[in-house]
């Protein structure tokens, strides 16, 4: 749109005769025009440059989401670990527009870990714990545990 917009005011100078006999004479001696150098016509050559600039700002959109959602990461993973905030993370995700979520993916796998971190955390968790460990493996830190204390103070107290 803009481009056109140039375009359309250059022909209008050059019509007036403002400052477009410099141009006339490179036409003549070459080929100035960048569509004439791409072998197309002046609409196609517009169409073209229209759909590069609108491409350009797809992928520009794109990116600029992308870097959100690794920003919106890295603001849950903060949080997760109790990191300090980091104002450069909020920035993107402003610029990006504040509706940026995790992708599908990775709110699956924080959410799956929520899940393990609370399931450790509850009395059921540490239960489940006790049950895995093995009874003979207890019993063995326990009497290496009473055996050390009693080595202790056998050491720091002469009457034993």
């Amino acid at each position: 749109m803009l481009l056109s917009t140039i375009y359309m005011l250059s022909d209008q100078v050059k019509n007036l005769g403002l400052g477009g006999g410099t141009e006339e004479k490179k036409e003549e001696g070459g080929t100035s025009d960048p569509a004439a150098a791409k072998g197309m016509t002046r609409e196609e050559y517009e169409e073209y440059q229209k759909q590069m600039i609108e491409e350009k700002m797809e992928r520009d959109a794109a990116f600029t989401q992308k870097k959100a959602e690794r920003a919106c990461l890295r603001v849950h993973l903060r949080e997760k670990y109790r990191l300090p905030k980091s104002e450069m993370d909020e920035n993107q995700i402003q610029m990006a527009g504040d509706d940026v979520d995790l992708p599908e993916d990775l709110r699956k796998m924080v959410d799956e870990d929520q899940e393990e971190e609370e399931d450790k955390d509850s009395i059921l968790g540490q239960l489940q714990n006790l049950q895995n460990m093995d009874l003979d493996t207890i019993k063995e830190k326990a009497q290496a545990t009473f055996t050390e204390m009693k080595q202790t103070a056998e050491q720091k107290c002469s009457v034993m």
